[in-house]
């Protein structure tokens, strides 16, 4: 069988015409038969995309043509064959949903003014040097952090990327606006966004996890700071950097320890409920039907 794999990438770089870049990329995809979610604005791309790995090479490569790509870093990780169900290419206004297009400026460098750059290896050096000083911020939707995140970090209650601006208007964090601020996300891209706009309003001292969660279970796997599973935006739902990798999530019928996300049709609204397998038999949970959003 031929071995499958999954991308996930962004790049910040003005598009001209974001019409034309989503026409060649749904081409592009096409003819190597990928499947996957890639979200296109005028600051870049955002994406993620399932299939072989000759035919992922070929479009990494040819992706990186395009001018203010060549860097993207892309984040390699084993598929099934079966992790997405299509594909879909869309141009946005945003990249990731933040509401705050307007507050952020972007070149072919990347973002203007966002936080400081991190690897693995520097945010291990940075908590060493300056202990509990440091502050891990979750940039994600809370219902990830809670079958993983980062030791002692702080997780916003937000439901969507949108209710950050809120969070922060709200006051709540102005005490952190001297602390030295890391924040972290999935692949890096909403903290791209995340730490231009928390600088925007007075945090002095703010980082990003270079490449995210994914560079940093890669780098360290569970020795490191990270603790738990990580959520991913495919039909694998999550994923674990070792087999030491701590169950953090627990059961919301019954209170068992359980990693696992089951949508509950059964309730009112789009319940998405951390299950065991019994309770999500016994209360008719199915694994969640994905969305088009891209985010990392």
């Amino acid at each position: 069988m031929t071995l499958q794999k999954v991308i996930l990438f962004y790049g910040f770089a003005p598009v001209a015409d974001p019409n034309a870049l989503r026409l060649w990329q749904r081409d592009l995809c096409e003819s190597l038969n990928l499947k996957g979610r890639i979200i296109i604005s005028e600051h870049g791309i955002n994406g993620t995309v399932g299939g072989s790995m000759t035919a992922l090479r070929k479009y990494v490569r040819k992706t990186k043509e395009f001018p203010g790509f060549s860097k993207i870093d892309f984040k390699w990780s084993t598929g099934t064959g079966h992790d997405f169900p299509k594909l879909a290419v869309r141009v946005r206004k945003e990249l990731v949903s933040f509401g705050a297009a307007d507050q952020i400026t972007v070149t072919q460098d990347g973002v203007v003014g966002g936080g400081t750059h991190l690897s693995p290896h520097e945010v291990n050096e940075l908590v060493a040097s300056r202990g509990d000083e440091v502050i891990f911020f979750d940039a994600r939707n809370s219902f990830e952090a809670r079958v993983g995140k980062f030791r002692n970090a702080i997780v916003p209650d937000v439901e969507t990327t949108r209710d950050f601006v809120t969070e922060f208007e709200s006051g709540k964090f102005d005490h952190l606006k001297d602390k030295p601020i890391i924040t972290y996300c999935t692949g890096g891209v909403r903290c791209e966004v995340l730490s231009a706009v928390m600088k925007n309003r007075g945090f002095q001292e703010v980082y990003q996890m270079a490449g995210g969660i994914v560079r940093y279970g890669e780098t360290f796997g569970d020795d490191g700071l990270w603790d738990g599973s990580l959520y991913i935006f495919d039909n694998r739902m999550n994923m674990e950097f070792s087999d030491k990798a701590k169950i953090m999530g627990t059961c919301d019928e019954c209170g068992e320890p359980t990693n696992s996300f089951y949508d509950q049709h059964a309730k009112p609204g789009r319940t998405l409920a951390l299950l065991c397998q019994p309770c999500a038999i016994a209360t008719g949970g199915t694994k969640p039907t994905l969305d088009t959003n891209v985010v990392g």
